[in-house]
């Protein structure tokens, strides 16, 4: 062990407190506080885990009603009742800064965490989800590519390790996340609502355990990495970044689960961000309890561990456990039968204070309120303005554009972008299919997992398209919601809650908190219309670098209910001679705003979100499951990213083992590029028996809805009014093998 250092101003500047949180601190404790102290505020006071810029934005949201069993916020993750006595535990964090220093743990650590907060949960983790932004793929970057590789080496190692199926996700690429990639995991589980555990302390005298892995000094200060900008210095910052053990943690679900199942556990909390000091620290403010603990008792793998190491300290595969006093044996037995460490380091106390001893000497001693979001942790209002950019590129006129002369390249180029391009070569290297519930696989609207016992399913996706956000923050938020929505409900499934994870630059900067508190607008006021409140997440702030901020990207993770496995539908085609046509808002204005299009083609983002109406929204997605369950509905494919010819496209060679063309008249008004390539909200293919037709109409008409008969399905081509003639097999070369081409160097 080091000397301790003087505590001083300097000393919490250079920890990440403000002058006057430090000032606050002393003021809390009434003294000048210990290192470890120092160390414990510094950490809990992280944006990471306060929310101290974002708070208040936050409580704006809907964190309440529909399903949910517990607000957000009150647990390790969100819990949303499904019937049946079943409750989903499901949750969506980042681990973007760790993931830029050391992709490969990095990503691997952040499903780890996620995983960990399902299961204390008492909740089974069934399905693992990912979003993903990294840098310009097509550019030869190779550093963008040893990030994108590692990053979903990482993804892949654990999840297949540890034995979940990671069913779904999304990927983008864009020059503005080349040094500060996004690394968003989401997790989901099941659990019986009798059997769910809570993250709280309490009863006098109840004996506190740390189970599972020992501790070392990975992952010190990790909060406080995560709560400032990437920059050159980053690199020197890999101890910051935790190391994780996928088959330790296989061993601590089981362990854990049997455990809870024993009925002695008052409560558990993974050990995240800022280790052992938030799990004491929050259980004991939320049982409104103290905590007194000997460091002397963890097991530590290093020597010399000062108490400030063992405290701030996020090694991986470790859980904080109260249990009922008396019943310490058998906990003791479960965890030696699964080989992990189970052992006492202290007890509960009922004077609202955790108390840190070490070596004989009393190293922390602090009102657990204080250092708590919720409790003492700061609060801020932040300045906040609209950037100069907003209105320089909504100034963009779309008819300046040069129309191709050629729109099977268009298509082709399109089809082959990154962005657009299907992501087996990252989800192939997924074990999607391990415990044999996975029914709809990823590369279409949504996955879709089977609950067993049960005939009801899962529809799981996260979804963001940060340009949209970038050039209109509250459309753009909205937009994240609904596209989200209709994904879920494009299988068959019904809306009922959201988590998010929202990725943001600097909040000092009054124009990225603009971008916030905007986008958070946009969110919750879709939430409201469409009746999926927002049960939980995480805030990721600083994802910038010297050069750049990431776009303003609040990635949505949308959980959705199929209460009959006989209502799953799939995105592609599946009958010759079926009918197409496209149902929902026909009658917005065809923009090419933030479209793949402008990107792609002509190298811009410029223009404006598309319009987005949550209210025409919820009744799309109502009336698709009402002619779902109607059993008139061959395939539902949203249409995004690319517009209506990409949307027909993948809707034609999605089922790689049965594809099929089509033959489409649009009326074509104005440009071609226009109706092909606008990325209009609020619509979806649906394909169909043609003898339905007309019920299909009336049901669409119903809800106030159009309905536009576009073709049939049929015969090895795209054929779009005499503008696109493009055969099968080469768009489906130009879809599917694009990423790996590059990934391989053959292009």
């Amino acid at each position: 062990m080091t000397e301790e250092p003087e505590i001083n101003t300097e000393l919490a500047k250079s920890l990440g407190l403000l002058e006057e949180e430090y000032e606050k601190i002393i003021e809390y404790l009434g003294r000048i506080p210990t290192y470890t102290e120092l160390g414990m505020y510094s950490v809990m006071w992280s944006e990471h885990c306060s929310y101290k810029n974002s708070i208040l934005e936050i409580k704006k949201l809907p964190r309440s009603g529909g399903r949910l069993l517990v607000n957000a916020g009150e647990e390790n993750a969100g819990l949303v009742d499904i019937g049946d006595n079943l409750a989903v535990a499901f949750k969506i964090e980042s681990h973007n800064h760790p993931s830029a220093v050391e992709p490969y743990q990095g990503a691997a650590t952040g499903v780890g965490g996620i995983l960990r907060d399902i299961f204390t949960m008492g909740a089974r983790p069934v399905a693992a989800l990912n979003s993903l932004r990294f840098g310009e793929l097509n550019k030869g970057d190779e550093r963008t590519k040893y990030l994108f590789r590692n990053v979903v080496k990482g993804i892949g190692d654990y999840g297949n390790s540890f034995g979940v199926p990671t069913i779904a996700g999304e990927i983008y690429f864009e020059e503005c996340y080349r040094d500060n990639p996004l690394v968003n995991a989401m997790a989901v589980g099941i659990v019986k609502q009798t059997e769910v555990a809570r993250s709280v302390a309490k009863g006098k005298g109840n004996p506190v355990f740390i189970v599972g892995s020992s501790t070392g000094r990975d992952g010190i200060h990790g909060a406080t990495f995560a709560s400032e900008e990437i920059s050159e210095e980053s690199e020197s910052k890999r101890p910051s970044v935790q190391v994780g053990d996928p088959f330790t943690e296989k061993l601590l679900l089981e362990a854990t689960l049997e455990l809870i199942k024993s009925g002695v556990v008052i409560g558990m909390q993974d050990m995240g961000a800022a280790g052992i000091t938030c799990s004491t620290c929050e259980m004991s403010a939320k049982g409104n309890s103290g905590m007194e603990i000997n460091l002397d008792l963890v097991p530590v793998r290093e020597s010399n561990m000062s108490a400030y190491e063992i405290m701030l300290s996020e090694s991986q595969e470790r859980m904080l456990v109260v249990i009922e006093k008396g019943k310490e044996e058998i906990a003791k037995k479960i965890f030696e039968k699964w080989d992990l460490n189970c052992v006492q380091i202290g007890h509960i106390t009922d004077d609202g204070r955790v108390k840190v001893y070490y070596k004989g000497k009393l190293e922390a001693d602090v009102p657990a309120e204080s250092l708590v979001l919720g409790g003492g942790a700061p609060v801020y209002v932040r300045d906040f303005r609209e950037p100069s950019y907003i209105k320089t590129l909504r100034e963009f006129d779309e008819n300046s554009l040069q129309e191709p002369g050629n729109y099977n390249e268009v298509l082709l180029q399109l089809l082959s972008s990154p962005d657009i391009a299907n992501k087996k070569w990252v989800y192939e290297q997924y074990d999607t299919q391990v415990r044999t519930n996975t029914v709809i696989l990823p590369g279409g609207d949504a996955s879709v997992i089977r609950l067993k016992g049960t005939n009801k399913a899962l529809s799981v996706k996260t979804d963001c398209n940060a340009s949209y956000v970038y050039l209109n923050p509250y459309k753009g938020g909205m937009i994240a919601v609904c596209e989200a929505a209709r994904n879920v409900a494009c299988t068959g499934a019904v809306p009922i809650a959201i988590t998010n994870c929202l990725n943001f630059g600097n909040p000092y900067d009054p124009e990225i908190y603009w971008q916030f508190r905007e986008a958070l607008r946009g969110i919750g006021d879709a939430c409201r219309i469409l009746e999926t409140p927002v049960t939980g997440g995480n805030v990721s702030f600083y994802n910038e670098s010297p050069e750049r901020a990431v776009y303003p990207t609040p990635v949505i993770g949308m959980l959705g209910l199929i209460e009959n496995l006989s209502h799953i539908t799939t995105s592609y085609f599946n009958n010759e001679g079926d009918s197409i046509a496209v149902i929902g808002n026909l009658s917005d204005k065809l923009t090419l705003g933030g479209s793949r299009y402008l990107k792609v083609i002509h190298n811009l983002l410029a223009g404006d979100a598309p319009d987005i109406d949550p209210y025409i929204e919820k009744k799309l997605i109502d009336c698709l499951l009402r002619l779902i369950s109607s059993g008139k509905i061959n395939s539902a494919h949203d249409v995004s990213d690319g517009g209506l010819a990409i949307a027909l496209t993948e809707s034609c060679i999605m089922n790689r083992r049965k594809q099929l063309g089509c033959k489409v008249e649009l009326n074509i008004n104005t440009r071609p590029d226009h109706h092909l390539f606008s990325e209009a909200q609020s619509r979806i293919i649906i394909s169909y028996n043609p003898a339905d037709e007309e019920s299909i109409k009336e049901t669409v008409r119903t809800y106030g809805l159009d309905f536009l008969l576009l073709g049939k399905t049929g015969g090895n081509k795209i054929i779009i009014n005499e503008t696109i003639d493009l055969n099968i097999e080469i768009a489906s070369e130009a879809y599917y093998n694009a990423i790996s081409h590059i990934m391989n160097n053959k292009v």
